[in-house]
């Protein structure tokens, strides 16, 4: 989020203005992708626990918590400027159309990470009111991070997907066609990091700090799970990238400010 003041003035309102859509337009998509998938999670193993099949949760409770963070969402784009007003809608859109993909299409990895890589773009619109090509190398880089995972977390599900003709990579290529794919995106995001490194922020230590550690981070991550070993997928999933998002972020942050 960070890159959304590079190159401008720092503003509380507007930082708090922005952690705020994120944290409506994440509720809203876990959610709605909750409720669109509730018959699906109810009879795979893995999900089966999760509070709407198990009844904790009402699906008609969930529907009114999306609207609720939808609606957030949209006011609080409205106070930051007309720009991200009018893109909420879509950026709205994207997310929570994402959860209906996998009925249709193998790419649906790729569609939760134009979501997510919107974020960055986003908070550079927020500040600036403009369009830039730093925040769109930026959001390529979280693109191909988060789609590169998301296809090595669907391995869990390869048969349950199979058996229920559902769509995603591992399900149409298999564990290894999924592995590839996956490191192919991951390079894709390091060397977009790299690129915007050298591009923008080259005399910047602790830049290139975050930059090293990340790239580090995706192939030690990869070192560890393979189509013959994926005991260790949601270790990889959760905690490492999770530690690499967390180091990026507070490096790349004091990266930008020093480097202003």
């Amino acid at each position: 989020m960070a890159i959304g003041f590079y190159g401008f003035q720092f503003s509380i309102l507007q930082f708090i203005l922005v952690v705020l859509c994120m944290f409506f337009a994440r509720n809203a998509a876990m959610a709605f992708n909750r409720i669109v998938d509730k018959s699906w999670d109810g009879i795979n193993e893995r999900t089966s626990r999760r509070e709407i099949p198990q009844g904790i949760i009402k699906p008609q409770n969930a529907l009114i918590f999306v609207i609720i963070n939808m609606f957030a969402f949209w006011i609080a784009t409205f106070f930051i400027n007309t720009v991200c007003f009018l893109l909420s809608p879509v950026a709205l859109g994207i997310i929570l159309a994402y959860s209906y993909t996998k009925r249709f299409t193998f790419l649906c990895h790729f569609i939760l990470g134009i979501g997510l890589g919107l974020a960055p773009i986003g908070a550079f619109i927020a500040v600036s009111g403009e369009f830039k090509l730093f925040p769109i190398l930026i959001g390529i880089a979280v693109w191909a991070w988060v789609s590169g995972f998301d296809i090595i977390y669907a391995l869990q599900d390869i048969d349950f997907d199979r058996q229920n003709k559902l769509f995603s990579i591992p399900a149409k290529f298999g564990a290894k066609g999924a592995f590839l794919i996956s490191r192919v995106m991951h390079i894709i995001s390091g060397l977009t990091i790299i690129a915007t490194f050298f591009l923008y922020l080259n005399n910047s230590v602790f830049y290139s700090i975050a930059a090293l550690v990340f790239n580090l981070l995706l192939i030690y991550q990869h070192s560890i799970i393979s189509p013959n070993n994926m005991k260790r997928i949601n270790f990889a999933f959760f905690n490492l990238n999770g530690v690499a998002s967390v180091i990026f972020a507070v490096f790349a942050v004091l990266g930008f400010f020093l480097n202003s």
